[in-house]
Formats: C-alpha cells, structure tokens, sequence
C-alpha cells in the first residue's frame, strides 16, 4: 500500500504498476480499496491498476479540518489524484458510491477518463440507497461517540447481516467488511471525519438526479454492470443507465448482491477486461 499527500489529507492507494493501460477503482461509504483484491488480482495481469482508500469512513489516516468531504468534494480529490499521478486515458471504474463519484466526473468531462465502467451503484433518485444507505445517513446525524456506540454494534456478525447493514449488499463478503470497520471502531479521528463526511454526503439528496441529466453527453466507452438480484440498487436503474449512455452496454450479474467485486469477482473482471479490449480496438 502506498501513500499520496493531496489537499483533503494523506491517501493510502494499491498500485500494481507495470506498463498496462491504467484502470483506477473507487468503492463506496464505510470501505477501502481492499474491495478490489480479487478483481485486481485478475485484472492486473495486463492493466496498471490503482486503487485508492477514499475518506469514506473507512480510511486511516484522518482528513485536515477543512477538507471538502462531500461527494462532489471527494470526486474532486479523485481527479486531483489522477493529476498528480499524470494517468492518461484512465478506465475508471466505480462500485456502489464509488459508481456515484464516477457518474459526476463523468458530468464534469475529465480529460483523463478513457471510459467508465458503472457496478451496481448509487443512481437516479435511489440516494441515500435503500436501507443500508438510509440507516447511515441517519446516524450520520449522531455525534461523532454516539456513531461510535451505533457502530460499535457491528462487531457482532448477525447485526452485520442485517439489512439495514451489510446484509443486502454482500452474500459473501463478510470478512471484507469486519476489516473496513476497523479504523471506525478503534479510531476517534475516523469517526468524526465520517460523520462529517456522511452529513456532507447525504446534504444534497438530488445529486445523482442531476448528475443523470448530463449523461447523454457522455460520448466515451461505458459499461454498466449490474447484479441481477440487487436488492439495494434497482437492477431496472442499470438498464436506464445504460440507454442514457450513447455508448453504453450492459451486462448483468447473476448469484451477486451490490458488491459484485465481493460476490463475483473473476465475472465482473471478465467483463470488465473484454470491455476494454473492444475499446480499445475500437
């Protein structure tokens, strides 16, 4: 795991260098780039592939006091991260919130970005998403201790199955997700910046409706996978994305929750690699 200083803090990101077309990965609220292992292990054999632990609550190294922790803001960061690491004709690709990161920096026409790939993620009007996403922006509004406590609740295995937490976005992740929890359940500093982070987050809850808007504009390479079972995204959402992109395609995920890179990695890798072969013949 390296380290990269940019104006919101220090950022840990995996790097797989080697001379492969770069393909940068973001995941949603309360993870870390750890929800790409598996899919990079496949990937990285002919792509660079970087992954970055975003300030979304499951970061360890804690924000400066003025740091924009919005998700506007923190997509912001994703392209200042992209500048300073000067990647060209990226892939970006985006699970969960990280798919609502990369939806806005599809709007904001990021020179860098090649092409997209959108996996089961936060769209339309389905934000904060479903009950998982609606739980956090809710005890968002606790004080920092008082998260900590809610939270705390989590180390138990049956309150992390629960729907209102991980239990409708993994069917298989669990050990992922007791290890992204650490840094809120051990470290003061996490739990303010993400309850900081998810009042900014959720302050604007017609984000993504507007984000939509300036998708048709969008002229590049764009993949959308879905899980076909998606209880949290709705799987007609993959679909609607995919006809707003004027190059967009769909593939659906079968035996998956939200977090396909967890459920089913090696498909989403297939997928993703013989999407970006095409483009790039193409």
């Amino acid at each position: 795991m390296r380290e990269i200083e940019l104006s919101a803090g220090t950022i840990d990101y995996e790097d797989t260098g080697g001379d492969g077309p770069p393909m940068v990965l973001l995941h949603g609220l309360l993870m870390d780039a750890s929800l790409w292992d598996e899919p990079i292990a496949e990937l990285s054999v002919d792509h660079r592939c970087l992954a970055p632990t975003l300030p979304l609550g499951a970061h360890r190294h804690a924000m400066r006091a003025d740091a924009d922790l919005s998700l506007p803001g923190i997509a912001r960061l994703v392209a200042e991260f992209l500048d300073r690491l000067d990647l060209h004709d990226v892939t970006l690709v985006g699970n969960d919130t990280g798919g609502a990161l990369v939806q806005l920096l599809m709007c904001e026409g990021s020179a860098r970005v090649g092409r997209v790939v959108l996996v089961s993620c936060d769209a339309f009007d389905n934000f904060p998403p479903g009950l998982s996403g609606k739980t956090l922006a809710l005890t968002g509004k606790l004080s920092p201790r008082m998260f900590g406590l809610f939270m705390a609740q989590l180390r138990l295995r049956p309150f992390r199955r629960l729907p209102i937490a991980f239990g409708w976005l993994t069917a298989r992740g669990d050990t992922a997700v007791r290890r992204w929890l650490g840094p809120l359940w051990n470290q003061p500093e996490i739990r303010r910046d993400a309850v900081r982070m998810l009042r900014a987050v959720f302050a604007d809850t017609r984000l993504l409706l507007a984000a939509a808007e300036g998708l048709p504009s969008f002229h590049r390479p764009a993949l959308v996978v879905w899980a076909s079972e998606d209880r949290v995204m709705p799987p007609e959402h993959g679909r609607r994305l995919a006809e707003l992109l004027p190059h967009g395609q769909l593939v659906e995920v079968e035996d998956s929750y939200t977090l396909i890179p967890l459920d089913q990695p090696v498909r989403l890798a297939r997928a993703i690699r013989a999407f970006t072969h095409a483009s790039a013949r193409a």
